[in-house]
């Protein structure tokens, strides 16, 4: 019977969740109110305080649980492909499939916290010194194995611009769908997108490779 009811008690922390992060993709964190995400999850409101402590409980469980399997990603494809592969052309393409890729498996999240991020937050403030400094930190370690890099372009933008490109599907993707009738979710669309990405960096670093 024990077992039983953790397994119930699983399920509506999970039915949560998912309520959670649909609501905040329709409505955004601030348009979402505690009561919506507990009658869309069929649960008692009360146990949203129960599980996160709240709504901004919530949202902070989604993102670090986002970010913490992002940056797990990212450390590993790095770590791999600095092992395997010795073109810093080939390293940002296989990188930044391992992201895109992730980000796919978790689409939903993923739109909803990148659209957070571009708030002015104390939670999104904390975000940025912990999880984002991480992030700027690996990628600058992938330009900079490049001992050899001529590029006259700055570490910082190049970052920056790599970045972008990984999340820019999933920050926007409702103008990616409607305007260019593109499905970021699909498989089709990131062999499609990693050819541009491809294309970026081998007019900047296969010189250097």
């Amino acid at each position: 019977m024990q077992t039983i009811e953790k397994v119930k008690d699983i399920n509506k922390k999970n039915e949560v969740i998912r309520s959670a992060i649909r609501l905040f993709n329709m409505s955004g964190y601030t348009g979402t109110s505690v009561r919506a995400i507990a009658n869309d999850a069929g649960v008692n409101i009360a146990l949203i305080s129960y599980y996160f402590g709240g709504k901004k409980g919530l949202l902070e469980y989604l993102m670090s649980s986002f970010f913490e399997g992002y940056l797990d990603e990212m450390e590993s494809a790095i770590e791999q492909t600095t092992h395997l592969e010795p073109l810093l052309c080939t390293r940002l393409i296989q990188i930044a499939d391992r992201m895109i890729r992730y980000q796919q498996r978790y689409f939903y999240l993923s739109r909803c916290v990148h659209r957070e991020m571009t708030l002015d937050t104390n939670l999104i403030r904390e975000f940025m010194a912990s999880y984002l400094m991480k992030e700027k930190y690996l990628l600058e370690m992938v330009f900079k194995q490049e001992e050899s890099n001529h590029v006259a372009i700055p570490t910082d933008i190049l970052v920056m611009q790599y970045r972008d490109m990984i999340i820019m599907p999933f920050l926007h993707p409702q103008y990616i769908r409607r305007i260019h009738d593109l499905q970021p979710h699909e498989d089709y669309f990131r062999k499609y997108y990693l050819q541009y990405i491809k294309y970026w960096a081998d007019q900047l670093f296969a010189q250097i490779s």
